[in-house]
């Protein structure tokens, strides 16, 4: 999953955050197209929420590759994450650093913000995470 559009740096006077699943900058060479998910819970198409914190995981990374591949994107072209966590707690924040490191497979993750809330939109809801992606463009087939 790996981009050469994206550069992923991680200043050396700066801690390592890899073993988190993120980088500190992510850098894009434009042209491009630029894809902005919204903040995607851990419900089912049919509207289910589990009340299991790791399961919402894995179905909002779920949904967020729908997501992409709807907008003609994938992992490989995310910049940027946030994500939002209900009850926040190292336990918590190790479940998603797993997931997140899982999916990049030893590729250079994301900038990401991990954000404390006391609540979100749905009654249950206890993660949600939104991307910008960014597509390198392609360039016009030329005429014989």
């Amino acid at each position: 999953m790996s981009s050469t559009q994206h550069t992923f740096i991680n200043p050396p006077a700066l801690y390592d955050p890899s073993p988190n699943g993120y980088s500190h900058v992510v850098v894009a060479d434009a042209p491009a197209r630029l894809v902005f998910v919204a903040g995607q819970g851990g419900e089912t198409a049919d509207g289910q929420l589990s009340t299991d914190f790791a399961e919402q995981v894995h179905q909002a990374l779920h949904n967020l590759q729908t997501a992409l591949q709807a907008a003609q994107a994938s992992l490989s072209h995310i910049t940027r994450l946030t994500a939002l966590v209900v009850d926040h707690s190292p336990e918590r924040l190790a479940v998603l650093s797993t997931a997140i490191k899982a999916l990049w497979a030893g590729q250079p993750a994301p900038a990401c913000t991990l954000i404390p809330v006391g609540r979100l939109a749905l009654d249950g809801m206890l993660f949600e995470i939104d991307a910008t992606a960014v597509v390198p463009a392609i360039a016009p087939a030329t005429q014989a």
